[in-house]
């Protein structure tokens, strides 16, 4: 890397990851993430890093102008990440209950996991009813391509890939390939 392009990462990037650790609030961190890119770290519950998880990729787009948030909104939220596990560029990852996350997880630009509904379905409940949540389970060797969605309670088994653009809404098994919206399985692998 010639010496423009390094300060070039340190001002864009660098000064980036920084500020961003200063406005994580989350207490309960185990683990040390790889910053490529700034990293949000937010809510009252637990994130554990497995060794060797990248947070970002600095040869993708977006890295001087993206950065990755995770959630552990509640005290028993729960957010855990295998090792050998990569977040691509502008993902985001919110647990109300808990996300678990295994080993070799490649997660891709754009992605979201997120283990709620967010608000009541019910227009009467839907500013004051309870968060309806279901933990979400990433098998080991999993892949998930770009701008995929991955919803509540939903399994996705050892060795899947989730094409691009995805709404993962249901299980999917393991060593498949699905892709859609809402995502099917299209072959085995």
């Amino acid at each position: 890397m010639g010496i423009f392009n390094k300060i070039k990462f340190f001002f864009f990037v660098t000064l980036r990851i920084w500020k961003y650790k200063l406005l994580s609030d989350c207490k309960h961190i185990s683990g040390k993430p790889n910053l490529y890119i700034p990293l949000l770290l937010n809510g009252r519950g637990k994130i554990k890093f497995g060794t060797n998880f990248q947070n970002g990729v600095s040869a993708a787009h977006y890295t001087y102008s993206s950065y990755n948030y995770i959630l552990s909104m509640y005290e028993d939220s729960e957010v855990n990440f295998g090792h050998n596990v990569v977040m691509a560029n502008g993902s985001t990852i919110q647990a109300v209950s808990k996300i678990n996350i295994g080993n070799d997880v490649m997660i891709g630009i754009n992605c979201m996991l997120v283990d709620t509904d967010g608000h009541d379905l019910n227009p009467e409940k839907r500013m004051t009813g309870d968060i309806k949540s279901a933990p979400i389970t990433i098998g080991n060797n999993v892949i998930i391509y770009y701008n995929s969605v991955v919803f509540k309670g939903v399994t996705i088994g050892d060795n899947s890939v989730i094409g691009a653009c995805s709404v993962v809404t249901k299980d999917i098994p393991p060593n498949v390939f699905a892709a859609g919206s809402p995502a099917r399985v299209i072959r085995n692998l």
